[in-house]
């Protein structure tokens, strides 16, 4: 028996969101007195050996041109295969939207036991019992599975990648992919140098800035920060940032170590996408804004006055001109 741990890339490069998954699932093995393996799909870029640092022994590579993009059905037959072929008994995938298109068909196809949104490592004391976050991140359940296969769908950002020293065992895993029955016909990326979904530090803005035309003073923070830039709802829906920004309950749900809410009163529903940052600082003049609560800090004040100050301040630490 073996872990199996599910390597997601994007235009070649492994995602972050993966390391974290090939670190907690080299963990999960070691728990079980059993090893860790991982299967990546398509043309790859990155130097796959040297992913070896992260825990896992071997890499099943299945090259194969149907597998450069994303068609849930395929994959999930793919990694059925793998799966079976290595013996695993426990998958580990991120449950970034990539992990959820897959981890649910091969549940089904497997018949095997699936949690979905695990913030820690397992308990197997006593059986195999996930801890897991429930009603949009504000409670935890703990989830028993007891089928012969499990399958692990880790929240990004919620286990600490840590990369010590190795190599991987990359061998080529053959086996007649099915032409995606999903056609890509165009791809328009979102701007930013950092992806929202993988950034460690989000500032994001909302009404209380006014209006488009000062959205500057966020992205200088921004950039400052080597940050990503998010949004609420309300500011998506008046276009003055595009919705591939918007973070909420009904948009993005994201897990940074540090989250800047600047004019944002902290509705229920953004509160939802974003209550599992590590740190929430918080930025609004009016002292009664429901956001406070939930902020680890939080600064009363005019956005307009305080973030310019921030950013300089930033700047200076930094040696920034």
């Amino acid at each position: 028996m073996s872990v199996l741990i599910f390597i997601d890339t994007a235009e070649g490069h492994v995602k972050k969101a993966s390391l974290e998954a090939l670190t907690y699932g080299a963990k999960v093995a070691e728990q079980l007195g059993t090893t860790a393996e991982a299967v990546v799909l398509g043309t790859t870029q990155d130097d796959l050996p040297a992913l070896g640092k992260y825990g896992v022994k071997k890499i099943h590579h299945v090259n194969n041109d149907n597998l450069n993009h994303l068609d849930a059905q395929v994959y999930t037959k793919v990694i059925a295969e793998v799966a079976a072929a290595c013996g695993a008994d426990t998958i580990i995938f991120s449950n970034n939207v990539n992990g959820k298109a897959i981890a649910p068909r091969l549940s089904a196809r497997l018949k095997a036991g699936l949690v979905a949104g695990a913030v820690a490592l397992p308990d197997t004391s006593q059986g195999f019992v996930v801890k897991k976050n429930v009603f949009s991140g504000k409670a935890y359940a703990m989830i028993s599975v007891s089928t012969p296969v499990r399958i692990i769908a880790l929240s990004p950002n919620a286990y600490q990648t840590l990369a010590g020293e190795g190599t991987a065992e990359v061998v080529a895993f053959n086996t007649s992919a099915d032409a995606p029955k999903v056609k890509l016909v165009s791809v328009n990326k979102a701007s930013g140098e950092v992806p929202l979904t993988e950034a460690e530090i989000v500032v994001s803005a909302g009404r209380g800035m006014k209006g488009p035309e000062h959205w500057g003073i966020v992205e200088e923070l921004a950039r400052t920060l080597h940050a990503a830039t998010a949004c609420s709802r309300p500011v998506a829906d008046a276009h003055w940032r595009p919705h591939n920004e918007h973070v909420g309950q009904t948009g993005f749900a994201i897990a940074p170590n540090l989250y800047i809410a600047i004019g944002i009163s902290g509705a229920i529903q953004h509160l939802a996408g974003v209550n599992r940052s590590k740190v929430i600082v918080v930025i609004n003049k009016d002292p009664e804004a429901p956001f406070f609560k939930a902020a680890d800090y939080g600064i009363v004040g005019d956005a307009f006055e305080v973030v310019p100050r921030m950013t300089a301040a930033i700047k200076k630490l930094r040696g920034i001109a």
